[in-house]
C-alpha cells in the first residue's frame, strides 16, 4: 500500500520531511501503521550504513532537493550501531501515548492506537511533532 508520509512542526509552513512510503498491508490500526512506518524507516536506515562510496559524490539536482528540506550533505551515516526494529517501534509507540507527536490522516485526527482505521491506496499522512519546551517557573 503506497501512502504519502509527511512529518511537520507546530508553526512551520514547510514540511520536515514528505515522501511516499510502500506498506507491505494495509493497516488496520493506528499502531500498524505507526509500526510499518518505523520499520520502513529502520530499513532504510540500515540501507544507508550498509552503502559505501569509494568516492562521495552529489549532483547539482541532489543538492537541489536537498536545499529544500534544509540540509545538504552526501546522506553517509557514521555511526556503525546497528538500529534494533523491535526497541525503535516500542520508542514510537510511547512518544505516541506520551503526545510528542499526533497523527492525522487526510485531515483527521486519529487518537486512539488501537481503533480501527479505514486507509486506503494514496492517503496523506501527517505525522505533527511537538517540541518539549526547557524551564520552568520553579
Amino acid at each position: 500500500m503506497k501512502l504519502t508520509v509527511t512529518v511537520k512542526k507546530p508553526g512551520k509552513r514547510k514540511e520536515l520531511v514528505a515522501q511516499e512510503l510502500e506498506l507491505p498491508g494495509i493497516p488496520q490500526t493506528l499502531r500498524e501503521l505507526i509500526t510499518g512506518v518505523v520499520e520502513g524507516g529502520v530499513q532504510a536506515f540500515k540501507e544507508r550504513q550498509s552503502e559505501k562510496n569509494v568516492i562521495p559524490y552529489i549532483t547539482e539536482t541532489q543538492i537541489g532537493e536537498s536545499a529544500e528540506q534544509g540540509k545538504v550533505g552526501f546522506g553517509t551515516v557514521y555511526d556503525d550501531r546497528q538500529a534494533d526494529p523491535e526497541q525503535a517501534v516500542s520508542a514510537a509507540l510511547t512518544a505516541f501515548a506520551d503526545g510528542l507527536y499526533r497523527v492525522f490522516i487526510n485531515e483527521t485526527e486519529i487518537e486512539d492506537l488501537d481503533a480501527p482505521l479505514a486507509t486506503q491506496e494514496g492517503d496523506r499522512i501527517v505525522f505533527m511533532r511537538f517540541t518539549m519546551l526547557a524551564g520552568g517557573l520553579w
